[in-house]
C-alpha cells in the first residue's frame, strides 16, 4: 500500500470517536486505511518531514466515522406505502404490511436502491436482515460494510427437525462471502424452542454472527416480571406455550437460557425491556439497536434510551426499513433519540457525543468490525478509511456535536467507504472535493467499490 497517493481530508471540525474532538482536524488516508488524525497542522507538518506529496481536500463543516445502520431491511425499500400512515401496534401494522409484501417485488433492485440511500446518508455499514434470497447481495454490491443475517422464521420444533435446520444451513452457506454473513432468528415468539436453541450453534460453529429481533413485540411486554420464575424442565416448546401457562419469565430471560445472547450477537429495538431485561443484555455482552422512528410508525413505546444510557448499556442505531421509517437516513434516528432522551430525563451533557457514538462505533461493536484488519466506526490510524462529511456550520466543539445530532439528518455532502468516493454533493465536489473522487458519475448512484487492499 505503500505506493498509493495520500489524501488529506482537513475539516473545521473532526469527530474521530475514539478521541477528543478535533477543531481544524485533518485525516491523511492511504489506500483503504488511515494514515494518520490529529490537528490539521500537525498532520501536514508530519507529512512534508516524511516527504509525502498528499491531495488535500478541504471541507468546512465536519467529519465523521462512517455511520453504521445497526438494523435494516433493505429489500424493503420498495413498500415506503405501508409507512405512510401510523398504527395502533405490531398486529395492526402486520396487517398495513402483508399484503404489500405479497403483491410481489423486485427484491434485489428494491435492496439496491436502499444500499445506494444508505450511501448517500453518509452510511458505510450495516446490518441487513435477508428475507429472500434475491436481496442477500445489497451490501457487497454497494460495497458496504457489515453483516447480511439471512432471517429465520415460523419454524416449529417437529418441522425444524425434519427439515428446517438443514435448509437453514444451506442457505446460510449460499450467502455471498463479502462482507459478513450470520443468522437472524426473527424473534422469540416466532419461532419455537428448538430451532432456537440450534440456530445459534449453526452460527457459532462457523464463527459467524447473530442479530434477533427483541423487545419490540406487545407479546414480550406480557412478561413483564420482579423476578423469574422457572419454565425450563415444565416440557413447553414455546414462548406461546410459556404464556399460556402463566410463567412469568420475559422474553428476554427466556431467549439468554436458549443460549441465543452473547457478545456475537445484537437485539433490534429494545422497547419492551426491564431493567432486570437491560441488566441481561449488558452481562451477556450484547449490543441492543435502537429504531425509534420505527417504533413511532408501528404505534409502540419509545425505547428506554434514558435508561440504556444511564446504566452504560451498549448501544447501536437502525433504521429498520422504509415500511415502518420515513428514510433510511440514520441521523433521523438520531434525531430523534435525541428528543426521546430528553423527554425521559435524560440531561447529561454528553447526550449528542453518546449518541453519535452509538451511530457509528456502537454499530460496529454490535457486528464485531470494530477489531481486526478491517475495523471500522471509528477515525483512527490504521482503521479504514469510512468517513462521511455534514454539512454544518462549526462553532465550539460541543455546540457542533449538538446541532449535529439534533439535525444532521439530510445534510451529509459526501461518504467515503474504504477510501474511495462514493457519493459527492455539488458543495462537496466545488469545496475541492472532485480531486478525491475517481471517474465516473460523481452524484447519484455510488462510485464502484474499492478493490479489498491489505495493509
Amino acid at each position: 500500500m505503500t505506493g498509493y497517493p495520500v489524501t488529506l481530508y482537513s475539516a473545521d471540525l473532526v469527530l474521530p470517536i475514539t478521541a477528543p474532538p478535533i477543531l481544524d482536524g485533518a485525516i491523511a488516508v492511504r489506500g483503504e486505511r488511515i494514515l494518520h488524525v490529529g490537528e490539521r497542522a500537525w498532520v501536514e507538518r508530519s507529512l512534508a518531514e516524511r516527504g509525502v506529496p498528499v491531495t488535500h481536500v478541504r471541507w468546512p463543516g465536519v467529519l465523521t466515522p462512517g455511520l453504521v445502520n445497526a438494523h435494516t431491511h433493505l429489500q424493503y425499500t420498495g413498500m415506503a406505502e405501508v409507512a405512510q400512515r401510523t398504527y395502533q401496534g405490531f398486529d395492526d401494522w402486520i396487517t398495513g404490511f402483508n399484503p404489500v409484501y405479497e403483491r410481489g417485488h423486485d427484491w434485489g433492485a428494491d435492496a439496491a436502491a436502499g444500499a445506494a440511500m444508505l450511501v448517500a446518508t453518509g452510511t458505510t455499514a450495516a446490518a441487513d436482515i435477508v428475507t429472500d434470497p434475491e436481496a442477500a447481495h445489497a451490501l457487497h454490491d454497494a460495497g458496504l460494510q457489515g453483516i447480511a443475517y439471512w432471517e429465520v422464521m415460523d419454524w416449529t420444533n417437529d418441522e425444524w427437525s425434519k427439515r428446517g435446520r438443514a435448509e437453514v444451513e444451506a442457505a446460510l452457506d449460499s450467502l455471498p462471502d463479502r462482507p459478513g454473513t450470520g443468522l437472524s432468528p426473527h424473534a422469540p415468539y416466532s419461532l419455537e424452542i428448538v430451532p432456537l436453541l440450534e440456530i445459534p450453534d449453526i452460527v457459532r460453529e462457523r464463527g459467524r454472527r447473530l442479530h434477533i429481533h427483541l423487545g419490540e413485540s406487545g407479546i414480550e411486554r406480557e412478561f413483564a416480571h420482579d423476578a423469574a420464575e422457572p419454565w425450563q424442565s415444565q416440557g413447553l416448546g414455546s414462548l406461546i406455550e410459556l404464556r399460556q401457562a402463566g410463567f412469568g419469565t420475559s422474553a428476554t430471560d427466556y431467549v439468554d437460557h436458549l443460549g441465543v445472547l452473547g457478545p456475537d450477537c445484537h437485539v433490534a429495538h429494545g422497547v419492551y425491556m426491564s431493567e432486570r431485561d437491560r441488566a441481561i443484555l449488558r452481562a451477556r455482552g450484547t449490543t441492543v439497536a435502537l429504531c425509534p422512528r420505527s417504533n413511532e410508525v408501528i404505534g409502540l413505546d419509545a425505547p428506554p434510551v434514558a435508561a440504556y444510557l444511564r446504566e452504560g448499556s451498549p448501544i447501536a442505531i437502525g433504521t429498520d426499513s422504509l415500511s415502518s421509517s420515513p428514510s433510511l437516513d440514520l441521523m433521523g434516528e438520531v434525531k430523534e433519540l435525541m428528543r426521546v432522551a430528553r423527554g425521559q430525563g435524560y440531561s447529561g451533557d454528553d447526550l449528542a457525543e453518546r449518541l453519535l457514538r452509538a451511530a457509528t462505533l456502537g454499530g460496529a461493536h454490535a457486528m464485531g468490525i470494530d477489531e481486526g484488519a478491517h475495523r471500522t466506526g471509528y477515525l483512527a490510524v490504521g482503521a479504514r478509511a469510512d468517513l462521511a462529511f455534514f454539512d454544518v456550520p462549526v462553532t465550539t466543539a460541543d455546540e457542533t456535536l449538538t446541532v449535529l445530532a439534533e439535525s444532521g439528518d439530510g445534510r451529509c455532502a459526501a461518504t467515503v467507504i474504504g477510501g474511495r468516493v462514493r457519493h459527492a454533493t455539488a458543495a462537496f465536489v466545488d469545496a475541492g472535493g472532485a480531486a478525491a473522487i475517481p471517474p465516473g458519475p460523481r452524484i447519484g448512484p455510488p462510485f464502484p467499490a474499492a478493490r479489498a487492499q491489505e495493509a
